[in-house]
């Protein structure tokens, strides 16, 4: 009995330990944005602000057009979701349940696409958006990261298909509905959890990407909130702490609060529930 006792309090402290680590960055970036100038230049940094003030918020909105790049992300980023998840998940229907020669060369295609580094593809790609007068247009950005985001998603949404009965199918065709219908009647609302972890990462990549956008956007009024975060770097690289921290903590909202909003559908057990039911 002591010895659980003893594992279970061990393995709460690694996991707190854990949460520590990845929550040490936010906080330490929340308070550098609210930090003053002669705070942020002392040689005795503190934890938790003195004096907290808005100045460097204030500072970072006159200085760049954070709203408006934060659109531009918030529409390359989702239009980039929604596309993913509707195109990866018929296609990873088809992976999961006919296992041909065809599907597994798929799977293999997805895994391999992974281990590309995004210098390699850019080139081709940027020719390819090139000849479709896609070059410095969110559309064209958007593409590109549904492309990016699809072999994921299809690895990700295969195994989703996977844990679900084959006997729920198979009551449908008794039922006489057909591949299409039993899909979206029947598969897709049990897909739920998996269509909305996908959709997720397929939101938090678009958001959070750079190399893409830096290469293949070139007006100011088009470029993403990553990209102008860049430019509270000098040309010698001295940054601009405050202010930079204030956009960035901004920048990272977004993904926090969706992830709040969706959360129970990722972690929920529909799957079991519809099967019991």
């Amino acid at each position: 009995m002591r010895t659980r006792t003893t594992t279970r309090i061990g393995q709460y402290a690694a996991l707190l330990a854990y949460l520590v680590f990845l929550a040490f960055p936010f906080l330490w970036l929340l308070s550098t944005a609210f930090k003053s100038p002669r705070e942020l230049g002392s040689l005795h940094p503190t934890w938790i602000p003195r004096h907290p003030t808005l100045d460097n918020f204030r500072q970072a909105f006159d200085e760049q057009p954070l709203l408006h790049a934060a659109l531009n992300s918030l529409l390359a980023a989702a239009g980039a979701a929604i596309v993913a998840v509707l195109v990866a998940t018929p296609l990873a229907y088809v992976m999961a349940r006919r296992r041909t020669g065809l599907t597994r060369a798929a799977t293999g295609w997805v895994i391999v696409s992974q281990a590309f580094p995004l210098v390699l593809v850019i080139i081709p790609l940027f020719l390819v958006l090139k000849n479709l007068r896609l070059i410095n247009s969110l559309a064209g950005l958007t593409l590109v990261y549904v492309v990016w985001a699809l072999p994921f998603a299809l690895w990700m949404l295969a195994g989703y298909v996977r844990a679900v009965p084959a006997e729920v199918e198979e009551a449908a065709a008794v039922d006489g509905a057909g591949r299409a219908r039993t899909l979206i009647s029947v598969v897709a609302p049990l897909l739920a959890p998996g269509i909305v972890a996908t959709g997720l990462f397929a939101f938090v990549t678009a958001w959070n990407e750079f190399f893409f956008a830096l290469v293949l956007l070139k007006t100011p009024e088009k470029q993403t909130l990553p990209v102008v975060l860049t430019h509270f770097i000098g040309a010698e690289g001295v940054a601009d702490l405050g202010p930079l921290s204030a956009a960035a903590f901004l920048a990272t909202l977004p993904s926090l609060v969706v992830f709040a909003i969706v959360q129970r559908r990722i972690t929920g057990g529909m799957l079991t529930g519809a099967v019991k039911n």
